[in-house]
């Protein structure tokens, strides 16, 4: 993985000192902890708005974590391709998905530590079903998934417990189901629980 704003030692901390100021006076808050393990995927849910991106970003500089994050492909041209892999992004090219999959494990595998943050829509817009990369990604990996979430309704974000995966994604995915089922997206009306539950590749 390339270089990231997670690995510049001053700048770090002038963006946590940041990231903490801006949830502080936008009376944001963030709780839970981060799972001690040094690699995990993190799915961030529920994903119904383009500032989920940037708040998920602030979270992840306020718990002090590197994170890296998939992105579709498209937003990394020119001329912010190289700002969003700055941050973190990972382009993904959706038409690849099996060797998507592939690919994260080995990254997972290959790294020392690593938190992958994973939108399991796939997308900010309705959908009736998560896609299960995330999942399999995880299991292949043999890391656990740490539960994100940003709550518009009680403005918090955090991370839940981490589910560590059996092989069953549909008895694991009632552990994640039962956590969300408070949660409250930007958007609620492209926010299904029942996606949670009805997984599809």
């Amino acid at each position: 993985m390339s270089r990231t704003i997670f690995d510049t030692p001053v700048l770090k901390q002038v963006l946590y000192c940041l990231s903490i100021s801006y949830l502080w006076f936008f009376r944001w808050k963030k709780e839970g902890q981060v799972p001690d393990v040094p690699k995990f995927v993190m799915i961030a849910a529920p994903h119904t708005s383009n500032w989920d991106l940037p708040l998920t970003m602030i979270l992840s500089l306020a718990f002090r974590m590197k994170v890296f994050w998939l992105g579709k492909h498209t937003i990394f041209r020119a001329p912010f391709g190289s700002f969003f892999k700055w941050l973190g992004g990972v382009p993904v090219d959706r038409r690849q998905a099996n060797d998507l999959v592939t690919q994260c494990v080995q990254a997972f595998k290959k790294s020392v530590g690593m938190i992958m943050v994973i939108p399991p829509e796939g997308t900010r817009s309705k959908v009736r079903y998560w896609k299960t990369g995330f999942y399999y990604i995880a299991h292949g990996a043999g890391v656990p998934i740490a539960i994100g979430y940003i709550d518009y309704k009680r403005k918090v974000g955090g991370i839940g417990p981490a589910v560590v995966t059996t092989g069953d994604i549909e008895g694991d995915m009632v552990k994640i189901r039962e956590f969300y089922a408070g949660v409250t997206g930007k958007n609620p009306h492209q926010w299904t629980e029942k996606g949670i539950g009805a997984t599809k590749k």
